[in-house]
């Protein structure tokens, strides 16, 4: 492409489906003129005109394409997801240990237990992997070419490789080898982020101390980081307090009013966690170089409180946490004890309800429509419609938590 059409495509590598992104920008080249869509880079400028010559990029900066390219993550991350719970779900797996050869069968946690208790060889929790068969075969191809998964140095025989992994301590995957990318459901949730960038990326880079021994937990614990700052506090009631006078985010409230369970508790903090982490105010969209740029701008136009819609973060994407260790989320709770603990202390008000129009408010209520007239129920006839409805519990509307995405079309 760039040598026959002059056609540079930025950032090719982070492209989740290239052969539909570019079935996608054929057809628009078709109607449009390229020059509509992409950047000329003019090369030799300062040449004679004749030698010079003119390439044309295309790149997220346009909003069409950055559209397409999030469109893409988001159907690879649906398409990861769905093979990631069959896996979880299957018992047939088979597999052998890479270091015993011990076989096993059922779920594939069992291997993956064994390997991390047995011969101190973690690869992740498995629940965060995905094609763990691939996985598991690449790296029984790297240990049969006698390499160590870790520095990835070749050895003569197999004792000089098991010695060596055991002596440095080397029975884990190089977190350089972009080989494995593929095999963290992580990789699949922001567009160019890798899972060691992620996964570095924790609450202990905002804790100005660490606790170097952690037997002494109970006296020690670790403490929950703000959304917004660096502020770190023992309890989620502290913590609350802290965002509510600070930063006018008050988490019980909306928890409250949204009626939020558990998980969409963690998707409201995993999603806030990372605009943050992007440099992003999701109350104007508006990006920041730093994180205290964007506290200050959040706290003058006190934006922390204005949440997108409930559709916009609500989504499957944000089940994942942004940093690996988030004690935040260890503190949610899916009951209303909390906000009980604070009525009982007067800071949230209760409002008794109005029983003045009872009688009133029955006697109009539609819920008399389907009562029978008195003594009609003892002579119903047994199939009748009512009886059958009466059986089966009243009837509900289920809706979508989800934003519909909008298709494109790639088959034209």
């Amino acid at each position: 492409m760039v040598i026959e059409h002059k056609m540079v495509i930025a950032d090719v590598k982070l492209v989740a489906d290239f052969r539909r992104y570019i079935l996608y920008w054929r057809k628009r080249f078709s109607e449009q003129p390229i020059m509509d869509f992409c950047s000329v880079i003019r090369i030799n400028s300062t040449a004679p005109l004749e030698e010079q010559d003119n390439y044309f990029l295309l790149c997220d900066v346009l909003p069409e394409d950055r559209v397409l390219r999030e469109e893409l993550q988001k159907q690879k991350l649906r398409g990861i997801l769905e093979q990631q719970q069959r896996e979880r779900g299957d018992d047939s797996f088979r597999g052998v240990c890479m270091f015993c050869n011990e076989e096993f069968l059922g779920n594939r946690s069992v291997l993956l237990n064994h390997m991390s208790r047995e011969h101190a060889f973690n690869i992740g929790l498995p629940d965060n992997i995905v094609n763990c068969s691939e996985f598991l075969r690449t790296l029984q191809e790297k240990l049969d070419n006698l390499q160590c998964l870790y520095c990835e140095k070749t050895f003569r025989d197999r004792n000089a490789l098991r010695d060596h992994m055991r002596k440095r301590r080397h029975r884990r995957v190089n977190p350089k080898n972009r080989e494995y990318d593929r095999f963290y459901v992580i990789n699949y949730l922001e567009l160019g982020k890798s899972w060691e960038e992620v996964q570095s990326e924790d609450d202990r880079e905002l804790l100005d101390h660490q606790e170097e021994d952690w037997s002494d937990w109970e006296e020690h614990p670790v403490s929950a980081v703000c959304l917004f700052c660096e502020k770190q506090a023992e309890t989620i009631e502290k913590l609350c307090v802290h965002m509510k006078d600070t930063h006018e985010f008050d988490l019980l409230e909306i928890k409250s009013e949204l009626g939020l369970n558990f998980y969409q508790q963690v998707k409201l903090v995993n999603f806030i966690r990372r605009q943050v982490h992007q440099g992003r105010c999701y109350g104007c969209h508006a990006r920041f170089p730093s994180r205290a740029d964007l506290r200050a701008h959040m706290e003058a136009a006190r934006h922390a409180a204005l949440l997108p819609d409930l559709a916009t973060w609500d989504q499957p994407e944000y089940y994942f946490p942004t940093y690996e260790n988030d004690s935040l989320l260890c503190t949610l709770s899916d009951s209303d004890s909390d906000l009980q603990a604070q009525e009982q202390k007067g800071s949230v008000p209760v409002i008794s309800e109005d029983t003045s129009g009872l009688q009133a408010l029955r006697q109009s209520s539609v819920l008399n429509q389907l009562l029978l007239p008195e003594g009609a129920a003892a002579g119903q006839a047994p199939g009748s419609p009512l009886r059958r409805r009466a059986g089966r519990g009243s009837a509900g509307v289920t809706t979508s938590k989800g934003a519909v995405l909008g298709e494109i079309d790639f088959k034209k």
